[in-house]
């Protein structure tokens, strides 16, 4: 069932053209900046996108202009768990890593502690208004959550397109706080 569903929203998510996208996106940045929690907010785990997702350069770029600390995920397939890194230029420090997901490149790799992090950008596939996602099938998020020894604020980036009724969510899932979307600010706590 999430495979087909998975296969369905990337298919549609990647025939929006990309000057949609990029509005889209831009509508979905300025409704995170504008929240009180995002502002007050000092180390900010992003996603890189790829693959036709919401676009975080601009939310990274914003930070690092804002003095904030922004922190990227980065994988170990081997364990698949997502370490922490913290990034300070994009344009120098990121190559494509697993998946081809950009992640910084091995002379740019500054860990970070998770247990430090103000507030989580999720990337996903699907996304329902409970919170709970559909990713790309490795469990990445779920267990980097279910590693967490506080709760920290989660933000799932999406396009409209990618909510969808009901995500077939297992006993491992964990659901995000909060979706963005271009039109809505989705609260499902």
């Amino acid at each position: 069932m999430k495979q087909r569903i998975r296969e369905e929203i990337l298919g549609l998510r990647g025939e929006i053209p990309s000057s949609q996208k990029s509005e889209h996106s831009h509508s979905i940045f300025q409704k995170l900046i504008g929240l009180d929690f995002f502002k007050t907010s000092q180390n900010i785990m992003a996603y890189v996108a790829f693959r036709n997702e919401v676009d975080t350069l601009p939310v990274i770029r914003h930070c690092l202009s804002e003095s904030k600390r922004i922190i990227v995920p980065m994988t170990v397939p081997k364990t698949r768990e997502l370490l922490l890194s913290e990034l300070k230029d994009p344009e120098r420090d990121l190559r494509p890593g697993t998946f081809g997901v950009p992640e910084p490149a091995p002379e740019f790799i500054r860990p970070f502690p998770a247990q430090d992090l103000d507030l989580i950008l999720v990337p996903g596939v699907a996304f329902d208004e409970q919170g709970f996602r559909i990713g790309y099938g490795a469990g990445y998020y779920d267990r980097f959550f279910d590693r967490l020894t506080r709760k920290i604020p989660s933000i799932g980036l999406a396009f409209e397109l990618q909510i969808i009724d009901r995500v077939p969510a297992e006993p491992t899932d964990q659901p995000v706080d909060f979706i963005i979307t271009e039109n809505r600010l989705i609260d499902c706590r």
